[in-house]
């Protein structure tokens, strides 16, 4: 009894957020009232109003930044599974903006791991990339990079806060054509945290994947984390038409 009361004041609370912001046609991005101005309108418990607020913002309504408040979120920007688009293109061809931060970038030789994953002998060179992906102002990816520089020995001379990585991999005559790359769920540590402006422990999406050209040659491995109230993903499905079994008649 006491579960499901606790659960329909949550839902209760967030009809009344939700109520609130279409009233007030707050737009994405848009700052909500403090906690304490919000429980004191609608006579809620502090315990309450953040349970619903946390209900808002696994449906990808709301949005939280610590030490800052609880904001409108925008649309999620939808990432279609079966494509092999850059981040760049998803970005900008869903009419967002995208702006980058290179936090690491160096040549490194590939260990056992990296040399399995890009198909190449151990200690090959290899361009090691991390980057904060901030689309529409919010930070809400950071990617990582192994690319075999054998392939574009001067890829390391190029500012990657500028230009896309598969632009730049144009340049050399090497187009990504295929590949594959897994989804899970991760907790964003410390560092994630606050370069994200999520909370410590926070969910996030993890992918991992090998690109290829049309040769089938591994261009790229990578992995990234992504705020899940900021992407969805989608995928198409399809069912192979069988025919029927006939039957012999004797």
């Amino acid at each position: 009894m006491e579960q499901k009361q606790r659960v329909r004041h949550r839902e209760e609370a967030v009809e009344l957020i939700e109520c609130y912001l279409q009233t007030n046609d707050i737009p994405p991005h848009g700052k909500l009232p403090a906690e304490r101005e919000m429980c004191e309108m609608w006579g809620l418990n502090r315990t309450t109003l953040r349970a619903a607020i946390r209900r808002l913002a696994e449906m990808g309504s709301l949005y939280s930044l610590k030490g800052s408040g609880t904001y409108v979120a925008p649309p999620k920007l939808e990432r279609n599974l079966q494509d092999a688009k850059s981040t760049t293109e998803s970005v900008r061809g869903d009419g967002r903006q995208l702006k980058t931060t290179v936090l690491e970038s160096e040549v490194i030789l590939a260990d056992h791991y990296i040399s399995e994953k890009l198909q190449v002998p151990e200690e090959t060179r290899v361009l090691f990339m991390r980057r904060l992906r901030i689309m529409d102002g919010v930070p809400y990816m950071i990617e990582t990079n192994y690319v075999n520089l054998s392939l574009c020995p001067r890829l390391i001379d190029h500012d990657f806060t500028n230009e896309s990585l598969y632009q730049v991999l144009s340049y050399y005559k090497i187009f990504p054509a295929s590949g594959e790359e897994s989804i899970g769920i991760t907790y964003a540590t410390e560092l994630e945290a606050r370069q994200l402006r999520i909370e410590e422990g926070g969910s996030l999406f993890f992918l991992a994947g090998i690109v290829r050209d049309y040769n089938n040659v591994p261009v790229e491995f990578f992995k990234s984390v992504m705020r899940p109230d900021m992407v969805r993903f989608s995928s198409i499905l399809r069912k192979h038409r069988t025919e029927p079994e006939r039957r012999q008649t004797l």
